[in-house]
């Protein structure tokens, strides 16, 4: 079997991130995220005045965020150092509680968007996660452990009124072995499994089928503290442990199980388990290796009881077996569909109607692209990676900052997918292929000057406020909808349909992007006015527009200065 570093030495897009590429690989292995390229412009920390944080990803819309300290290792060595994972604690108290205003400028932005998501109740769930290439111990753990409760007090402390799970993982070598297996295959427990059944009926599809039964709680308890979390491999999000409160479904579903144990089965929504294939013996059921697609909190729950449950306390099981061993994406669906915490894929919603039919048919004439026609990618595309797609989420991001929606580009970047009124303004007749590219190569262009300015070793003065913007939450989308509101200006005529703007239908995303970067020098001087617009966070529809107005006026006021640049650029669009 391939192993994750092989996957993991691919990503060639991911070089100018060294030791936190590791972290973005693990984001997108475990949360099934496109473009993690994009992802790090805006996710990555790392530097001099980090305060031991590496990466902090926030998904509002998925209500949950990843801390995370990364470290590679050029060298064998037994376990990873746990005092940087103890640097966690550092992170999280400068991340959650400390004066806003002490905050570095480097995580300041990370941590004003975060405390406003808790405060707004945009983030249900926290994981601090210690990425590193080396086999994972209890010294970590242990470590981690602490870290775990320094949050979980800060937020207590700080966000009285939140209700967030944090959770702490060591994603070493092992993990990420997991991670990637369960991208080739969701079945990482291949052996076979019994269970006792309280009868069933059987029913079959077009490549699969499927047993309905009942199965004992103890059963599934005494599999849970064997395998522990390798019986989740098909979902994503495991066990997210459990909390004394009663509010808490984790703990609810343990006072259940302790407690209630006979009504257990009409209490709990049951599972969903996928199988190579299973056989039905009496009042025995054998599957050939299990993974639990839907029922990971059940499942952990009455694992982590100190005694194990009743005999007679049982639950719901569903079984399927896909019977077609060529039907990647019947099984993908199965997974996706069936995950409580993620059961719609949004760009799925729009995969197969006429608009993104027809764009899927454009990019293939285009050259080096890929468009997958609204699909959202998943874990498993990470190992079977397209380097020339241009993934769904950000060309939806892209569009939405292009024709005037920056917050929407940043904090809802599903949302984008789901919202008829969202999609149908960005994805109509006139949204073709080749101004997607044009918009996509934008950001590209904008993220591209971002890490520049990251790999140099020493910045003039102009650069450092200019790196200094670019790392806030959501700049880069500001900024490409600043550029596309002053393009009138630039190109010296009026626009009266701004989708008609292109670099023609046979430039590829790549030139694209070198076209946007022969005038980005001569526009990014000016968003520092861009500031107002995003220091407090990106939300305030009023003053982006103030801003971008702003910034409109100093690009005219220099056009006489800018003319044979300007005029290059003009040249190569396209705008019938």
């Amino acid at each position: 079997m391939s192993t994750w570093n092989v996957a993991y030495e691919s990503l060639n897009e991911l070089s100018d991130y060294e030791d936190n590429a590791l972290g973005l690989f693990a984001l997108g292995l475990n949360f099934g995220l496109d473009d993690l390229a994009s992802i790090g412009a805006d996710a990555i920390t790392d530097g001099s005045d980090d305060k031991k944080l590496d990466m902090v990803f926030i998904n509002t819309e998925e209500r949950y965020a990843v801390i995370s300290q990364c470290y590679f290792c050029c060298s064998d060595k037994p376990c990873a150092p746990s005092n940087k994972a103890s640097d966690l604690n550092t992170g999280v108290g400068w991340l959650l509680q400390r004066d806003i205003n002490d905050v570095p400028e480097r995580i300041k932005s990370a941590a004003i968007n975060l405390r406003n998501a808790i405060k707004d109740g945009f983030i249900e769930k926290i994981y601090l996660w210690y990425v590193h290439n080396l086999p994972e111990s209890h010294y970590v753990e242990d470590e981690l452990v602490t870290v775990q409760q320094t949050a979980t007090t800060i937020l207590y402390k700080e966000f009285p009124d939140s209700k967030i799970t944090v959770t702490h993982k060591e994603v070493g070598t092992k993990t990420l072995q997991d991670w990637y297996e369960a991208c080739e295959t969701p079945i990482l427990i291949d052996r076979d499994i019994e269970f006792t059944i309280k009868g069933g009926y059987e029913i079959e599809g077009n490549g699969w089928e499927s047993y309905s039964t009942a199965i004992q709680l103890r059963e599934l308890a005494s599999l849970y503290r064997k395998d522990k979390t390798r019986i989740f491999s098909a979902n994503i999000r495991d066990y997210l442990g459990s909390r004394k409160s009663d509010s808490n479904i984790n703990n609810g579903i343990k006072t259940t199980a302790e407690s209630d144990s006979n009504n257990f089965w009409v209490y709990n929504n049951g599972l969903t388990i996928l199988t190579h294939s299973y056989e039905v013996q009496s009042r025995k059921i054998k599957l050939k290796g299990i993974s639990i697609v839907n029922g990971a909190q059940t499942t952990g729950a009455v694992g982590s009881l100190k005694k194990l449950p009743d005999s007679k306390a049982l639950v719901q099981a569903r079984i399927i077996a896909v019977t077609d061993s060529s039907s990647l994406n019947l099984v993908d669906n199965i997974i996706r569909y069936n995950n409580s915490q993620n059961k719609v894929e949004a760009a799925d919603f729009r995969s197969t109607d006429k608009v993104q039919r027809r764009l899927k048919d454009e990019f293939s004439h285009i050259p080096d692209a890929e468009y997958e026609g609204g699909r959202r990618g998943s874990s498993s595309d990470i190992i079977r990676r397209k380097p020339n797609l241009l993934g769904s989420y950000t060309v939806g991001q892209a569009l939405a900052a292009f024709h005037g929606e920056p917050i929407t580009a940043y904090n809802k970047k599903a949302g984008i997918w789901i919202n008829n009124k969202t999609y149908d303004k960005l994805f109509n007749d006139d949204t073709k292929a080749a101004h997607i590219v044009c918009c996509y190569s934008l950001v590209k262009a904008i993220e591209g000057r971002k890490k520049n300015l990251q790999n140099k070793l020493s910045l003039t003065r102009d650069e450092e406020e200019l790196l200094k913007f670019l790392r806030q939450r959501g700049a880069i989308f500001l900024t490409t909808y600043a550029i596309s509101y002053s393009l009138e200006s630039i190109l010296d005529r009026s626009i009266p349909n701004l989708f008609r703007i292109s670099f023609g239908s046979q430039c590829s995303p790549n030139k694209a992007k070198e076209y946007w970067g022969t005038i980005l020098d001569k526009l990014l001087p000016f968003v520092e006015h861009l500031n107002p617009a995003i220091e407090n966070g990106l939300k305030n529809t009023k003053t982006i527009e103030q801003a971008v107005r702003m910034f409109n006026s100093l690009v005219k006021s220099t056009y006489a200065y800018n003319a044979d640049i300007f005029s290059a650029f003009k040249e190569k669009i396209v705008a019938p």
